[in-house]
């Protein structure tokens, strides 16, 4: 997709930070060099902002990614684009399950409307829930790791989504200031809203994590 765009060498990409490290690779491949920017903290996608910021006169594009199930904000992406002279290009996770997603969205404002100590992701209309991600608030990591341990204790599978941020990698290790894409990292854990769950499974996820939610207060 770059090179068919015509990025290469000499040229900057800016790319989201909070994912895997397949986009900024991609970059690296087509010769160019990728300058991150962080996240918007409701969508996980890039702030239109930030990527102003990040953008230079070498910036040739911008990758965007919908992170989750949830839409970047394409659109002012792309007057940014116009105005600064790089090109914007999308895309999608990888293996996006298109099948069930009104059941993934009764399902996601099924645990939205229960679960208590930890902040629900926002209700958006397009979003799909191809993850149903939540934020465990306390002090960071630590709590959020300790809730999961403690969530699949009681035999909930959970997971972190996004363990390392790209730019803490040591191959593209950047001394850049990413706070929310920092947050997010500490913070977010997936739990379980598949199509094919049923509505004691969906009681036992509630049950499990409220259970746990309220021991945990917002670091002062």
């Amino acid at each position: 997709m770059l090179r068919v765009a015509g990025v290469g060498t000499g040229d900057e990409v800016v790319v989201p930070a909070y994912g895997n490290a397949e986009v900024a690779e991609a970059v690296v491949l087509a010769g160019a060099l990728p300058v991150f920017a962080d996240i918007e903290p409701a969508t996980y996608c890039l702030d239109p902002d930030a990527v102003a910021a990040a953008a230079t006169p070498r910036t040739a594009a911008v990758i965007v990614v919908h992170r989750f199930g949830n839409q970047a904000d394409v659109r002012r992406l792309r007057e940014l684009g116009q105005r600064q002279g790089f090109l914007v290009l999308e895309q999608g996770e990888s293996e996006t399950p298109y099948e069930g997603i009104e059941r993934r969205q009764a399902h996601a404002a099924y645990l939205s409307g229960r679960l208590s100590g930890v902040v629900t992701p926002d209700v958006r209309e397009k979003h799909s829930y191809q993850q149903y991600v939540v934020r465990v608030p306390g002090n960071g990591r630590p709590d959020r790791d300790a809730f999961a341990r403690a969530v699949r204790a009681k035999g909930v599978n959970c997971w972190v989504p996004v363990k390392t941020p790209v730019h803490r990698l040591p191959q593209f290790r950047r001394d850049v200031c990413l706070p929310e894409t920092e947050r997010a990292a500490d913070e977010t854990l997936a739990l379980p809203v598949d199509a094919s769950m049923s509505r004691r499974e969906l009681q036992r996820v509630v049950s499990a994590c409220n259970a746990l939610g309220g021991l945990l207060q917002p670091a002062f």
